[in-house]
């Protein structure tokens, strides 16, 4: 049998493969299968169309509904650029913390999540547990919807998930949903003197921005819902990330693309907002048209995250403060795979060790005394488990 690794040790491993999101994760979802079939602990797969990356779930209890799932994500974002004090894919205690790229978002959770896999195996459980790990979170948790599909004809349903993304183990109970775009515009080359006569793609731009400091204007003028106003910001947000184009001063430009999304409060309706923008975006394209039928508007839809909405006498929550004894009202504006679990018909709350801000920075970590409450939390989980 594979000696049973303490969480730390799993952590190190997790954390020394690159699985920055345009690369594959596969040496990562292999080390985890083999680790998980050394514990007879069978791990089923779905992979990405490239073939290049993995989702992996595993169950392990009575082979019935109801299982609790600890989800998490396997990808991790670059390191290109950052001032890193240290190598970072390799985890360094110092100072009471674990440093390294994905030790907060969210290699550490994954690594208790596993942890708690095989000891839930090796203690023997009366209600089921899961894990899924999903790929590609980090370019707008596109990878997730797949495997939740996936899971249901392999596995027992669960009914409880726990998405592990840092909330410093705080039950939070609502997040934003998501959508977001890559805009090209496609305008009409003269020069500049004979602007009446070519379309540009960069002013035609600047009409969408227009579109979007009103609509945020007048989002921001109105008094918000109860539930919006849980948030910080308590409104939905359009933003606009990026934008590049045109070739000279003296040329209307040919081509401008920039990036856009929403941050959708729940209760309203991420696709109400998308046919808004779509709506503006065809007229604009229209009276480009009438000018030069050659110009256009192409629309690349890059993610679309719904937003986590609080459940009435919702399992996984109840679930999550029994464990941590927390009774506060927590929201996050970012966004997490728990709206695609709650989607599918899974009750879902985020609980995870770390802190939201260390995501994504230079030199990334996790403090050592969260790390050890989510290794807490496990521990009262699978307690739970037997007794059930």
């Amino acid at each position: 049998m594979t000696e049973h690794l303490p969480p730390l040790a799993i952590l190190k491993k997790l954390v020394s493969f690159p699985t920055v999101s345009r690369d594959t994760n596969l040496p990562l979802v292999d080390w985890v299968e083999d680790y998980l079939s050394g514990h007879g602990i069978e791990a089923h797969r779905y992979y990405h169309e490239s073939g290049e990356k993995a989702a992996l779930f595993a169950h392990v209890g009575p082979w019935e509904e109801g299982a609790v799932v600890l989800s998490g994500h396997t990808d991790v974002v670059p390191v290109d650029g950052q001032p890193w004090e240290t190598n970072p894919f390799e985890v360094v205690e110092k100072n009471g913390k674990y440093y390294g790229r994905g030790t907060c978002d969210m290699k550490g959770y994954d690594a208790l999540a596993i942890w708690a896999l095989v000891e839930a195996k090796t203690r023997g459980i009366k209600r089921p547990l899961q894990l899924a790990l999903s790929f590609d979170e980090e370019v707008g948790c596109t990878g997730a919807p797949p495997m939740i599909k996936a899971m249901q004809p392999v596995l027992p349903k669960g009914s409880a998930v726990i998405v592990g993304e840092p909330s410093t183990m705080r039950a939070v109970t609502a997040h934003k949903g998501g959508q977001g775009y890559v805009v090209h515009i496609t305008g009409f080359e003269v020069h500049s003197s004979l602007l009446p006569t070519g379309v540009s793609a960069i002013l035609e731009a600047g009409r969408i921005l227009e579109w979007v400091n009103h609509t945020n204007a007048d989002i921001q003028a109105k008094p918000p819902a109860p539930l919006a106003a849980m948030f910080d910001p308590p409104f939905t947000t359009l933003h606009v990330g990026n934008i590049k184009g045109g070739t000279a001063r003296n040329i209307t430009a040919k081509d401008c693309v920039m990036d856009f999304e929403m941050r959708v409060v729940p209760g309203e309706d991420p696709k109400e907002w998308d046919r808004r923008f779509v709506d503006h975006i065809r007229k604009i394209e229209a009276d480009m048209k009438k000018v030069r039928p050659e110009a256009g508007i192409e629309l690349e839809t890059l993610f679309g995250v719904p937003g986590l909405r609080p459940e009435e006498g919702g399992e996984a929550e109840a679930l999550a403060r029994a464990i941590t004894g927390d009774n506060g009202t927590h929201v996050v504006s970012y966004g997490t795979e728990g709206g695609q679990f709650q989607a599918a018909g899974y009750s879902a709350v985020v609980c995870g060790p770390g802190d939201i801000a260390q995501a994504h920075q230079p030199n990334e970590f996790i403090e050592v005394a969260q790390f050890e409450a989510g290794h807490d939390f496990m521990r009262r989980l699978i307690a739970r488990l037997q007794g059930e």
